[in-house]
């Protein structure tokens, strides 16, 4: 078989399943078969077109599957073992990745269809039945066979994004943290600033579903921005700001609201892509003298990275299966693009059969 189906973008608001040639293996790259897969935001960012993306990309960033070809010079794998690969994948020898900065990697697939953004550095072509992994020593992790696709595929992204929040802040024990946007990646930096060691985590979204998980999921209190002053509600709760304040939405309001949020000497952990002109106000800035530290982060990838993810879930640290609310086959996946941007039917994130 020559060809395969996939999820082609065409343009703004245009998507379609075609079909289209299928991948083969070249040097230091496997190929596998997509067994699950899902739909990011930053995949709807594409579709709406928000990002400048060329048009015959096939979307798609989150696979979970089995090895259909090695290419040469990639050892330790058999052909038919299910992997886990990244949403980022370094190439794990330039000098970004060398000096541990894996999500700056110059050399990841997307660069030139993103723009030259160093963003780029996803994987293309997760939704389709067949994905070209490139570097994939350094890329594909090997799926322990008590775990199932639906607990791994989560973790390709918004695990890693949403937990490496509360990493890069540097969480202490004891410290109080605030997620804004109870999204997918919200949700995941909350159960992050858990793991971290955080006593007080408060949730902020204006979406009641979304709220409600949160608090399954482990925050101690959520406020809804729609019903109160968020930023003086968690300055009353934490007796004058929160030490961490995470961003995971990315917009101006929600980057302002994080920032005034803090404590003088508190940490802002930005998850946020901002596509539009972002503004730090003196005053939420304390005028640049509060000893504010601001950080970014980009999905950390790698198969190393996702084996310790992988281990989180098999010592049953982390369950993010309730996050998948929905299941489509390829198919059906512009209907899944609609439910999911549309945020209907209390959708969290939908699983992709293709």
């Amino acid at each position: 078989m020559k060809t395969m189906r996939a999820t082609v973008f065409h343009g703004k608001d245009q998507i379609r399943v075609e079909e289209v040639e299928r991948p083969s293996a070249g040097i230091g790259e496997a190929v596998i078969r997509v067994t699950l897969t899902t739909i990011c935001g930053t995949d709807l960012h594409i579709v709406r077109g928000e990002y400048p993306v060329r048009p015959g990309l096939i979307i798609g960033h989150e696979p979970v599957g089995v090895i259909e070809e090695i290419g040469a010079g990639v050892t330790g794998y058999e052909i038919g073992q299910r992997v886990l690969v990244g949403a980022i994948t370094p190439c794990g020898q330039c000098r970004a990745c060398l000096s541990g900065n894996l999500s700056q990697c110059g050399h990841g697939e997307g660069i030139e269809a993103l723009g030259g953004w160093r963003f780029g550095n996803t994987i293309n072509g997760a939704q389709a039945e067949f994905l070209r992994v490139p570097y994939a020593q350094a890329n594909m992790a090997k799926i322990p066979d008590e775990l199932t696709d639906e607990q791994v595929v989560l973790l390709a992204d918004i695990a890693s994004t949403g937990f490496s929040g509360a990493e890069s802040a540097k969480i202490k024990i004891g410290d109080s943290v605030v997620v804004f946007a109870q999204g997918p990646i919200g949700l995941c930096s909350t159960i992050g600033a858990r793991l971290m060691g955080a006593s007080l985590v408060i949730g902020v979204d204006g979406d009641s579903h979304r709220l409600r998980m949160a608090r399954a999921l482990g925050a101690d209190v959520t406020l809804d921005y729609r019903e109160l002053d968020v930023v003086a509600e968690v300055k009353k709760l934490t007796g004058g700001g929160a030490d961490v304040a995470i961003e995971a939405l990315g917009t101006q309001a929600t980057f302002e609201n994080a920032l005034r949020s803090l404590r003088p000497g508190g940490t802002l952990s930005s998850l946020g892509v901002y596509s539009g002109k972002l503004q730090i106000p003196y005053d939420a800035f304390s005028a640049g003298i509060g000893d504010h530290r601001i950080v970014t982060t980009l999905c950390p990838g790698g198969k190393e990275r996702m084996r310790r993810l992988m281990e989180m879930v098999k010592h049953s640290r982390v369950d993010l299966t309730q996050l998948l609310t929905h299941t489509f086959s390829l198919d059906e996946i512009a209907e899944a693009y609609k439910l999911f941007g549309e945020r209907r039917d209390g959708v969290m994130k939908v699983a992709i059969r293709p």
